[in-house]
């Protein structure tokens, strides 16, 4: 009972007090960065018009009078008892970003199940069958698709599928719900975001079976003349589950922070048009809630991937 006790110490408690500590520490980076850019959220509320009286006035109502310890530590009291606060225009914070987060989740949410099933595929695929055409081809075209950004590969589908051949919509219209009015909206926005993702894991899958391809049970397998679809399924993709995991965990964290840059391409209606919104603004508090938000999202995926990982582990012994 205490090694059990111990293992899911090891296992989930002290990673997720780790994630929560860098949290805290990349929102406290945030709002001293905002900081430091030119002007603040008080002019950019008021203009340029504002005289230093109305400036002054509306600095003491949004708090920048204080010093930023003192502002950063009242932001976090009152986000752990779930209010973000508002944005320097008045706006509540939390009402803009249940407004906009569920367009993000179902932008990231898409890009990363097509990125489990398409890279999860190729990878087996291409350990498999090393010496194929197309697992020749998947070298060099996965190192590409890992190396370009999402804004560059953004602009290329762009430029191809919309510009060029004016298949697919550049720009987002949204209705009344606030989504996209239609699927083919969200098609260049999740290619964009998942292509360099599904090469990464392509190759991640790749290696752990090839890893596992040579353990004594698998070797064994094929000895004695099971099917390749078997020894595949059944003696390496159990063993090779714990590695192909962390490739997927670590790829939440790339899809959501992605998508940020993403919206803002082709004027996808989530958080990332809010974030940009507030950083012009100078608006330290409206881009701390929308990382923090992000940032939660992320640690719950990533809990649930260690969970995966933990149980793939154990089953594999």
């Amino acid at each position: 009972m205490n090694a059990l006790k111990a293992g899911a110490v090891k296992t989930f408690a002290l990673p997720m007090l780790r994630r929560i500590a860098l949290l805290m520490t990349l929102l406290a980076v945030v709002f001293v960065a905002v900081d430091l850019l030119p002007g603040n959220a008080a002019r950019s509320a008021l203009g340029r018009e504002a005289d230093p009286a109305e400036l002054a006035a509306k600095e003491h109502e949004l708090g920048l009078d204080r010093a930023l310890p003192v502002q950063f530590l009242d932001w976090i009291s009152g986000v752990l008892t779930g209010d973000f606060g508002q944005t320097a225009r008045g706006n509540s914070i939390g009402a803009l970003l249940a407004d906009k987060f569920p367009q993000t989740l179902l932008l990231g949410g898409i890009a990363l199940l097509l990125t489990i099933a398409l890279s999860l595929g190729l990878g087996c695929w291409w350990a498999m069958r090393p010496t194929a055409l197309g697992s020749r081809i998947l070298q060099p075209v996965s190192t590409v698709a890992v190396a370009v950004p999402e804004f560059v590969g953004g602009t290329l589908l762009i430029l191809v599928f919309s510009l060029a051949t004016g298949w697919l919509p550049a720009v987002t219209i949204t209705g009344r719900s606030g989504f996209p009015l239609g699927p083919e909206m969200l098609v260049l926005p999740v290619l964009a975001l998942a292509i360099p993702q599904i090469g990464w894991n392509a190759r991640v899958v790749r290696s752990a079976l090839l890893d596992v391809a040579a353990a004594p049970h698998v070797e064994s397998a094929v000895l004695e003349g099971l099917p390749t679809r078997t020894i595949l399924l059944r003696h390496m993709l159990p063993f090779a589950a714990p590695t192909i995991v962390a490739g997927y965990a670590t790829s939440v964290g790339m899809l959501f922070g992605g998508a940020l840059v993403v919206e803002t391409l082709f004027n996808y209606p989530g958080v990332g048009a809010v974030l940009a919104g507030s950083v012009a603004d100078r608006d330290a508090t409206m881009v701390a809630a929308v990382v923090a938000l992000t940032a939660i999202v992320i640690m719950v995926l990533l809990a649930v991937a260690d969970v995966v990982r933990a149980w793939a582990s154990r089953s594999a012994r």
